[in-house]
């Protein structure tokens, strides 16, 4: 059975596509991993253990992050302010999540440094 890693992103917003612009570059490299795009506004996989790549603000090099507590999550007002780190430490909450690595690629970052990073971090999980 295939590792699965969801991928999130946003195409349409140049600083969070480059974890989807590095996707064909990674399934190329790593065949025995599943790589599956992943939108959190849509429905979250119920898996206890997810592997996830995101773009996150605030780093300056590829980061695994594996504490949701850790996540800054703002307020939510509307069904638009539900985001990935909220559904995470909803599911976490409920039970449904029992681990999570996120590998997060910084939104500036050029993407062959991206993509290293991203090959050494998944190489670790």
């Amino acid at each position: 059975m295939k590792k699965i890693v969801y991928v999130s992103g946003n195409p349409l917003v140049r600083e969070d596509s480059i974890p989807l612009r590095i996707m064909p570059k990674l399934q190329e490299k790593f065949p025995n991993i599943e790589f599956r795009e992943l939108e959190p506004t849509d429905n979250m996989p119920e898996e206890e253990r997810l592997n996830i790549i995101d773009t996150i603000i605030g780093i300056d090099n590829v980061t695994v992050v594996k504490d949701i507590d850790k996540i800054v999550t703002g307020k939510v007002y509307s069904l638009h302010d539900f985001d990935l780190g909220f559904n995470l430490k909803l599911m976490k909450k409920m039970g449904k999540l029992k681990s999570v690595s996120i590998i997060g690629v910084p939104p500036h970052i050029d993407e062959e440094k991206a993509l290293l990073g991203v090959k050494k971090a998944l190489r670790n999980l």
